[in-house]
């Protein structure tokens, strides 16, 4: 098995969620609830069901076994915002705007200063879904844009509990603001202000917050007989990492093992809720992460990406290869587990310069070595049978490629979360810094 294309994995991760809506399609009388649960820098080797020894995710080990476990599953980019208008959209970062032109690499992703954000121009899942009868709600980050004309709830969402950045911080509010939280269409608070995480100790209630949405917005929609849309796209996982006092000191694996028993225990009590409400049989539940394992922030605040080489931020299978889990009681059967050996970096393959590898990509047998530490010969014979393979595959794609408007060039220090809507209620307005456009600079 040689390395899949990005095109393949775009389409790969969003083919669970697009089969499941052709039931609509076929003229179902009761289209299926979604569940999209969506995890921030989690690795493919965090889950028990994949080979992680102390086996602290019973709930999702059990969701695995009662459902379908997903060994090859990839995500489009292996950095947040990329990979998550990937997911919402089903198009490639190139096509939807995700992605830079600063830099070699064109991985970028939305902090504060960003101007760019999703374009109008793109059809999201929760726009489809709203128009076939759904009701929508994000629950966390949503990273694809923070200024108002890139809101969720301008592109499908009905509800919206979270932040439109990542949990970075704490701010002085001077030289930068703290990222506000949302309800709906205005901020509640801000992060390490109404909505504390204390860095030393790594405690915030925020997962405890996230899942109460999650569970109210199930009920509420059950009692309502409307079929819903829940994206959980909690970031507990991200350094800063944080979990829950409850939580705090009970893994083998530090606090990041803490933040992962608070997510296993949050999914193990939406799935709970699902089947005691009697509408399990009636909705799909996809689980999976935005990218791998961000192993600059280990071994305190990063994940395991198993055997595979690398993590997030690069193009090899651990900065691309997800944990994946479809659960659909009476749709899903059971699917598989896998075993491994760590794996390890590899001299001449990882490197910290620049290397051209587009007329002789590097391609690996993935069956022989998921660890990536063996490129195949470029003069063998199954380096050309892949090679030729691929550069079919690759063809195909740039010919029907239109790339999308950059939206990640470009940065402005006055377009930060200074005085979002809702800002005059709470006395939260912050006085932004004259309008200054510029590059934005990304250090690939």
């Amino acid at each position: 098995m040689t390395a899949c294309s990005t095109a393949i994995r775009a389409q790969q991760l969003l083919l669970p969620v697009l089969s499941a809506l052709g039931l609509l399609a076929a003229g179902a009388p009761q289209p299926p609830n979604i569940v999209l649960l969506l995890m921030d820098d989690m690795g493919w080797g965090d889950l028990g069901v994949y080979g992680e020894p102390s086996r602290e995710t019973p709930n999702l080990d059990r969701m695995a076994a009662e459902g379908m476990l997903f060994p090859s599953f990839y995500s489009a980019n292996p950095l947040c915002s990329p990979s998550r208008a990937a997911l919402l959209t089903g198009r490639l970062p190139i096509r939807n705007g995700f992605y830079t032109t600063n830099a070699h690499a064109r991985n970028a992703y939305t902090p504060q200063e960003i101007m760019g954000g999703i374009p109008n121009s793109e059809h999201l899942l929760p726009e489809l879904l709203k128009k076939a009868g759904y009701t929508n709600k994000i629950v966390g980050k949503w990273h694809l844009g923070h200024r108002p004309q890139f809101h969720p709830l301008k592109h499908g969402f009905d509800e919206w509990f979270g932040s439109p950045n990542c949990h970075f911080g704490p701010y002085d509010n001077k030289v930068k603001p703290n990222i506000p939280v949302y309800r709906d269409w205005e901020m509640v608070g801000r992060f390490y202000e109404e909505f504390p995480i204390n860095l030393k100790t790594g405690e915030a209630n925020l997962t405890q917050l996230y899942l109460q949405e999650a569970l109210d917005f199930i009920r509420t929609q059950h009692a309502r007989q409307s079929p819903f849309f829940l994206y959980w796209a909690i970031d507990a996982t991200h350094a800063p990492v944080y979990a829950s006092k409850q939580f705090l000191g009970t893994s083998l694996r530090g606090r990041y093992g803490d933040a992962v028993r608070e997510i296993d225990d949050s999914v193990g009590k939406i799935l709970s809720l699902l089947q005691n409400l009697g509408i399990s049989k009636n909705t799909f539940v996809f689980f999976t992460s935005d990218n791998g394992a961000a192993l600059i922030s280990a071994p305190k605040e990063g994940g395991s990406n198993g055997p595979f080489l690398c993590g997030k931020q690069t193009t090899f299978e651990g900065g691309m290869r997800e944990p994946a889990i479809a659960w659909w009681p009476g749709h899903i059967a059971a699917g598989q587990g896998i075993d491994f050996c760590p794996g390890q970096n590899v001299s001449g393959v990882t490197t910290h310069t620049q290397e051209e590898h587009t007329e002789l990509p590097l391609i690996f047998h993935l069956g022989r070595d998921p660890g990536e530490r063996f490129p195949l010969r470029f003069t063998s014979n199954e380096y050309q049978d892949a090679l030729s393979r691929t550069t079919q595959v690759i063809q195909q794609h740039q010919k029907s490629l239109v790339p999308g408007q950059p939206q990640l060039n470009v940065c402005n220090q006055a377009v930060m979360n200074w005085a979002p809507p809702g800002c005059e209620k709470l006395g939260k307005c912050l006085t932004p810094p004259e309008s200054v456009p510029e590059k934005c600079f990304w250090a690939h």
